[in-house]
């Protein structure tokens, strides 16, 4: 069975300071995804700039185990997103794209010339991340599915689960929301706005949130991901990938679900070769 992390990071600090601070590299991730029958990851950008695209090919290139790669894309300007597109054409495993929203408004994603950009992205098979927190940013991704059902979206780190005391809604409607759009999917990992603000990794709660996932997505639209290694704010990734998948399993999730959060759907929606891996 092919074991996919559907979401991990690599970079070095003298290219620019990332949290945590230090290199992140192939040789530092190897012997973790060993350990937890990981046989393959999708490498997912974690700068904003021309740059980050190179890096990433390097990366790709030098490393066995990367199945697929989101790279950067500057969505909210579709001539140079196009620009950059065209540049990076030719990248091995391509699979997808992203930019860093923050907790901005995605009113952009209603722009005409913004919805042809995602067309050409969807004619080329590429699946666009989000990391969508807010109740406007989840709208917004929602109208954006129902206008463009070829657009595979996927939405990053459980779109922002409330693990830190925060309210069960609007949380749990806005995954429901979500789950409601045939195009989009689900990545099982926490994110570094969740990871900085608990005070400690709560495999319990974490519990909660997937169940409630697996519940509104079902298996079929769901990728286990570990965020690394910005998960290691809270903890290692063999806890992480351990908590995450049994948090799965406690849902009772079996064979061909099983197998569909732990890779089938990240080869699926990154249209990931198989004898690439």
């Amino acid at each position: 069975m092919t074991v996919v992390d559907a979401h991990q990071h690599y970079w070095r600090t003298d290219a620019r300071p990332r949290t945590p601070a230090r290199d992140y590299e192939p040789e530092h991730l190897r012997g973790e995804l060993r350990a937890a029958g990981v046989t393959a990851t999708v490498l997912v950008q974690s700068a904003e700039e021309p740059a980050e695209n190179d890096r990433l090919r390097a990366y790709q290139s030098a490393t066995r185990t990367v199945a697929g790669v989101v790279a950067w894309l500057p969505l909210r300007d579709p001539t140079a997103a196009r620009r950059e597109l065209d540049r990076i054409d030719g990248m091995p495993r391509l699979s997808g794209v992203r930019c860093f929203v923050g907790r901005e408004p995605l009113d952009w994603l209603a722009g005409a010339d913004v919805r042809a950009l995602f067309g050409e992205l969807a004619d080329r098979g590429l699946a666009w991340d989000v990391v969508a927190v807010t109740t406007g940013q989840v709208e917004a991704v929602c109208e954006l599915a129902a206008a463009m059902p070829r657009l595979r979206i996927v939405v990053d780190h459980l779109a922002r689960p409330p693990l830190d005391g925060a309210p069960w809604e609007p949380w749990a409607g806005a995954v429901q929301a979500l789950a409601a759009c045939p195009g989009v999917a689900l990545k099982l990992s926490v994110g570094i706005d969740v990871l900085t603000a608990w005070e400690r990794w709560d495999a319990s709660a974490l519990a909660d949130c997937v169940a409630h996932a697996v519940e509104e997505f079902t298996p079929h639209r769901l990728m286990l991901a570990s965020n690394w290694p910005v998960v290691l704010l809270r903890c290692p990734y063999a806890q992480a990938w351990r908590d995450l998948s049994a948090a799965v399993a406690s849902c009772g999730v079996t064979g061909a679900g099983r197998e569909a959060v732990l890779g089938a759907v990240a080869v699926r929606w990154y249209g990931i070769a198989e004898p690439a891996l």
